[in-house]
């Protein structure tokens, strides 16, 4: 979408940022969580947003040479419309930029929409963590791309 505009997150993009959290995940961060990742120095946040309203955001931590992808979440009104991919994409570029070498993730096993995209950008199944959503409760696949 070419009207979307992608941002560092910054506190004034928190509130929104939660709502989206509480919309998209059975387990939403919450606000304070948030604002503690702008203060954190290993994190890396992305807002979506169209004309000012965010409608999308992703972050990670750097570890090392490392990213872990924490989460990335679209409104529903916009899911499928390559949102997820903006955002993927630049949280990439960011990590290049800091000299990033791999990525990595964990994402439910039911969760075949986030798989593709992930497969997409090339992220592999690399492990599984037994039971680790709740929620329902689930298994987690476990990805990476290396390098990026």
């Amino acid at each position: 979408m070419s009207n979307v505009e992608l941002l560092s997150m910054g506190l004034k993009h928190v509130e929104a940022v939660v709502s989206l959290s509480r919309l998209c995940f059975s387990h939403p961060w919450s606000e304070d969580a948030f604002k503690e990742e702008l203060s954190n120095t290993l994190a890396l946040y992305t807002v979506a947003a169209i004309d000012g309203k965010v409608i999308g955001y992703g972050g990670l931590w750097t570890i090392l040479d490392e990213g872990h992808i924490t989460n990335i979440a679209v409104h529903p009104e916009f899911q499928g419309q390559g949102i997820a991919s903006l955002i993927l994409h630049n949280l990439e570029v960011r990590c290049k930029e800091k000299g990033i070498l791999s990525l990595t993730l964990e994402v439910r096993a039911s969760n075949y929409k986030a798989q593709g995209l992930y497969s997409k950008f090339g992220f592999v199944i690399q492990g599984l963590r037994k039971n680790y959503y709740e929620d329902p409760v689930e298994d987690a696949l476990i990805l990476w791309k290396n390098p990026i």
